[in-house]
């Protein structure tokens, strides 16, 4: 609970997304949350001591993604060896960029990793210190199909035919309910269905279905056993056909209300945008923009890592060394922003609340993140009308490159 004596910010000058509209308005903040100001007022009887000019720019939540394998040449899967240096560098990058919260994403590996790195992924604070803040880890793998693996090693891949004790050998049950936000797996691989529920109650985590050639009647059986989400939507699934849509369908369901949330990457490169937009009005509710960004975020092109296997970037792709297998982006989520409201002629409104609402009520955290709601982390972006970001507030202290070091690994 915020303190009496503790100061109080004001940021004015300002529209503010709220209630899915952009309002003209004040926003209040104080000891990293977002304050009613009718409380400040006239039971603290309080004035703001902090005032800051917005110059009539769009006040945002910080921007969350959900999906990124690595930045500025660390890689989460690969340098297990220097995880904490990885963390702390990437988390840092990301505040400066407007990511204010993130889910650390691993690709599918050998059991030895996940009991290595996980630990160091799970849920932590955003501030000055430890950069964005962390929301736990996005395990995506090894239970998914090895005809549509995209950049996975096949080696790592496995089934869970003996059920929850295959993920507690994989994983660690213990490490899932600790460190893990969500695991996609593909609902088709032997076992998992059956598993799906047995692992929600088990750990508590989201489950989401991906890199997969499951059937719409499949995919619908995972969704209705509590899957709900689906991992780079059109990239690493059975493709839309008119007599089966396989996981795509699912965002054709006529009950609007168990329709999955969906991440869909807007770099122009992993889906078309007329895909993009196709998908956004069939379900606008459950879009979540990520980036499934690699290493070589924010880095010159040439050779990276992505977990064991080797990656070549030019020119904005990334692609299995040799081959024409897409390995990640390296686009930024202020980007991916952007370019969704370039490719569906989206509101401003709705491209925001992609980044930021959605994802928060994919996790079940909308009350504390993703939202300026009363109570909320104070985690605020200024933007201008072309939503680039001008300044970026973690647990409502302004981050800036003097006030936030961080290296990258060349």
């Amino acid at each position: 609970m915020p303190q009496i004596s503790s100061p109080i910010t004001q940021f004015f000058n300002c529209r503010i997304l709220k209630n899915h509209q952009l309002v003209e308005d004040y926003l209040y903040v104080q000891d990293g949350k977002i304050i009613d100001p009718e409380k400040m007022f006239w039971d603290a009887k309080r004035k703001p001591d902090i005032r800051i000019d917005c110059k009539g720019g769009i006040v945002s939540p910080g921007y969350i993604d959900v999906q990124i394998n690595g930045a500025y040449g660390y890689d989460f899967s690969n340098d297990t060896d220097m995880i904490e240096e990885a963390v702390s560098n990437i988390s840092k990058g990301l505040l400066l960029q407007g990511c204010t919260a993130y889910c650390p994403t691993t690709v599918s590996s050998r059991p030895e990793v996940y009991h290595k790195v996980l630990k160091h992924l799970g849920p932590r604070e955003g501030s000055i210190q430890n950069g964005a803040a962390i929301l736990g880890a996005h395990v995506e793998g090894p239970f998914i199909s090895p005809q549509k693996k995209g950049a996975h090693e096949l080696a790592t891949l496995r089934t869970a035919k003996n059920g929850l004790a295959d993920f507690e050998e994989c994983y660690g049950l213990e490490n899932l309910r600790r460190y893990v936000a969500y695991v996609t797996v593909a609902p088709e691989v032997e076992g998992v269905l059956d598993a799906i529920p047995k692992l929600i109650e088990t750990t508590g985590i989201n489950i989401s279905s991906g890199h997969s050639n499951a059937t719409t009647a499949q995919s619908s059986q995972a969704l209705k056993k509590g899957a709900n989400m689906i991992t780079h939507l059109f990239n690493a699934m059975h493709a839309f056909h008119q007599r089966d849509p396989g996981i795509i369908g699912l965002l054709g369901s006529s009950d609007s209300e168990t329709r999955p949330f969906y991440g869909i990457i807007c770099d122009g490169i992993h889906v078309h945008p007329h895909s993009v937009m196709i998908a956004y009005y069939a379900h606008p509710k459950g879009a979540c923009l990520v980036t499934d960004a690699m290493s070589a975020q924010c880095l010159p092109d040439g050779y990276y890592k992505l977990g064991e296997m080797d990656v070549d970037v030019t020119s904005g792709h990334v692609y299995i060394k040799g081959t024409s297998t897409i390995a990640g982006s390296i686009i930024t989520m202020a980007e991916c922003v952007r370019n969704f409201i370039k490719f569906t002629g989206a509101s401003k409104v709705e491209a925001l609340e992609n980044a930021t609402l959605h994802p928060a009520q994919m996790l079940g955290i909308e009350h504390k993140k993703g939202s300026l709601v009363h109570g909320a982390d104070a985690d605020v972006l200024i933007l201008d009308d072309s939503l680039h970001v001008q300044r970026v507030f973690v647990a409502g202290v302004e981050a800036t490159k003097e006030s936030v070091k961080f290296s990258e690994k060349i």
